[in-house]
């Protein structure tokens, strides 16, 4: 009986070391970027613009029409997936807030901007942060490629009435 509490114990000690010994330098190389980030993120405010958000697109590269009814199909099925777990298609809030009305408020772009590079975009916009105040959680990125933000942003259209 002896013998078998001694060889566990000669397993179990090795695994103690190893599990604990790798956390101390990971949460060391998280609460120093942590602290740079916002240091970054507060020199970019000042030329941060509110009407085109933080990312790639603007006005010269995001062209609305009339809808697209495919690109909205699509733009419905990748929701149904990325963002109805937090959001809904009316005004009320879910874990973040609801899309009714969104693309009268919001330019085609800023919303592209925001769904593809959200973190930039909390960190940078007053309106996001004060959203972010009244649902506590930051919208995560989905990693969304461009054509995708592009459907859903049509679904979104859709959703508000635009035909």
């Amino acid at each position: 009986m002896k013998k078998k509490l001694i060889i566990a114990l000669l397993f179990a000690t090795p695994l103690f070391f190893v599990a604990c010994g790798g956390g101390e330098s990971t949460e060391d190389n998280t609460s120093s970027s942590a602290v740079e980030a916002p240091k970054e993120a507060s020199n970019d405010v000042a030329s941060y613009d509110p009407q085109r958000g933080e990312g790639k697109f603007d006005a010269s590269n995001v062209k609305i029409g009339a809808l697209d009814a495919a690109m909205a199909t699509k733009g419905k099925a990748i929701s149904e997936t990325k963002c109805f777990s937090c959001h809904k298609l009316s005004d009320e809030k879910l874990v973040g807030p609801g899309w009714k009305g969104v693309t009268s408020r919001r330019e085609p772009h800023w919303i592209m901007n925001f769904i593809t590079n959200p973190d930039a975009m909390i960190d940078k916009d007053p309106e996001v942060q004060a959203q972010l105040e009244l649902c506590l959680v930051r919208m995560p990125n989905q990693n969304l490629a461009d054509e995708e933000a592009r459907e859903i942003v049509e679904f979104m259209r859709q959703n508000d009435g635009v035909k």
